[in-house]
């Protein structure tokens, strides 16, 4: 397929445009600078100008392609305005997108998180928050899978709240960037809080898959490491950058803190079974002891 990838040039993206290339399909990335057009190009894809706010360029990227992969986001949670703007801009993109798609019967495959259930692993079939900080990306992402009754092949690739490579990526990489500017290696509450984690190139692995697979309206876990606590994974990003490891205010981080005290284990057993999705890459434990000190 000629696929439509947004947010190709950033960690996931990087390891989705890889993959799709080296299993036989041709990328066509949305790039909004100079530097990801390089990026882009280096990796062997044919980029295409425009940013998230683009709505043409979104428009003309999927009425080229054989099926599209939304990945792109704004990552901005420096304040909850800040992050209220991400997700309107996001599902602005994702509703142009599904209206250039409809009726096509092509592969739409966007991106989510992996819901929190209270008491129990979250699976595939739990549905997605629709409000609280990140509301509005449920609510976006469910709309994009109704889209399956108006002829698109959507499916959601849900992400756990850590996607990593070489100790880089995710609610992880927030927590060491938080180490480094306070010093101190912190977690919220007492530490015992799951978070679910999958290395980039197996989650890039699970994308190809569902773009090349997945009927219609279906949802899937992305998730390699079903929970590591967090204390746990302070302590390794403590001892990498020898500071201290204790609890801190959950206000630490902003407007996350909602997201970043919840225990939220999730399971990808269907996933696995239904998909034939095996992660053979380092678990986020050991990812992390590649941070530089």
């Amino acid at each position: 397929m000629h696929v439509f990838v947004t947010g190709g040039t950033g960690l996931i993206g990087t390891a989705v445009i890889a993959e799709l290339l080296g299993n036989g399909h041709t990328v066509l990335a949305l790039t909004r600078s100079e530097a990801s057009t390089l990026a882009a190009e280096t990796a062997g894809a044919e980029p295409l100008p425009g940013g998230l706010t683009d709505l043409n360029a979104l428009r003309t990227g999927a009425a080229r392609a054989d099926g599209v992969i939304h990945l792109a986001f704004s990552n901005d949670f420096s304040s909850p305005e800040a992050l209220a703007r991400a997700v309107e801009e996001e599902s602005a993109a994702l509703r142009t997108l599904g209206e250039e798609l409809t009726g096509s019967n092509r592969p739409f495959v966007t991106v989510s998180g992996t819901p929190w259930v209270p008491g129990r692993v979250s699976t595939e079939t739990d549905p997605l928050p629709t409000d609280g900080p990140v509301g509005g990306r449920g609510r976006a992402v469910t709309a994009i899978l109704d889209l399956a009754s108006h002829g698109v092949r959507s499916t959601a690739v849900r992400l756990p709240r850590t996607v990593h490579n070489e100790g880089r990526g995710g609610f992880a990489g927030l927590l060491t960037d938080i180490a480094r500017r306070t010093g101190v290696s912190g977690y919220p509450g007492d530490g015992l809080q799951r978070w679910p984690a999958v290395h980039a190139r197996d989650a890039a692995t699970l994308f190809r898959l569902a773009l090349e697979q997945a009927p219609a309206g279906s949802a899937w876990h992305a998730v390699a490491d079903e929970g590591d606590a967090v204390r746990d994974l302070a302590t390794v990003i403590g001892r990498r950058l020898g500071l201290p490891v204790e609890a801190v205010p959950a206000e630490t981080y902003g407007p996350l803190a909602p997201i970043f005290s919840a225990d939220q284990p999730a399971s990808s057993a269907y996933t696995r079974a239904a998909l034939g999705w095996q992660p053979k890459h380092p678990s986020l434990l050991r990812d992390l002891e590649l941070i530089e000190p």
